[in-house]
C-alpha cells in the first residue's frame, strides 16, 4: 500500500479508495462509482465520502461525477489542475451557469489498466454510456 500522511489513522476502505485515487494518471479521471467498482467494494456514496474527508492528500480532482460536472466549490481549482494536465474537457454552453466547462468523459474516463487505448486514452468502465449511472 503507498503511505498516506496519515495512513495508520485511515479506514481500511478509505485507504484502499486513496490508492486507487492515487494511480489515475494525469490527465484522466475515474468516477467514484468506478472506483468502487474497481475495488468491488461499496458503492460511489461511500467512495464520495472517503474523498470528502481524506482525498486532500491525493489528486482530488482525478476522482469525478459521472456526468462531467466540476466538483461544487472546487470547480476553478480543479480546472487549473485539467488544464495544466491536459485533461479533455467540453466547454460550457454560453447559457450554462457560470459557463464552466465540463469532462469529457468519453476521452478522460480511466479503465484502471496502465497504457488504455492506443491513444492512450481508453474509454473506462461504462465510457460506452452504460456506466454513466454511476455518480
Amino acid at each position: 500500500m503507498s503511505e498516506h500522511p496519515t495512513s495508520d489513522a485511515l479506514p481500511e476502505y478509505a485507504e484502499r479508495v486513496l490508492d486507487v485515487a492515487e494511480m489515475i494518471p494525469a490527465g484522466r479521471v475515474m468516477t467514484y462509482g468506478d472506483i468502487a467498482e474497481w475495488l468491488g467494494d461499496g458503492g460511489p456514496r461511500q467512495v464520495g465520502r472517503v474523498m470528502a474527508l481524506y482525498g486532500g492528500a491525493v489528486p482530488w480532482w482525478r476522482v469525478v461525477r459521472a456526468d462531467g460536472a466540476l466538483l461544487p466549490g472546487h470547480e476553478l481549482r480543479a480546472l487549473n489542475h485539467y488544464r495544466e494536465e491536459n485533461t479533455p474537457l467540453r466547454e460550457a454552453p454560453r447559457n450554462a451557469d457560470g459557463h464552466v466547462p465540463r469532462l469529457d468523459m468519453r476521452r478522460a474516463r480511466w479503465d484502471g489498466v496502465a497504457g488504455g487505448a492506443a491513444d492512450g486514452r481508453s474509454g473506462g468502465p461504462g465510457a460506452d454510456g452504460g456506466g454513466d449511472a454511476h455518480t
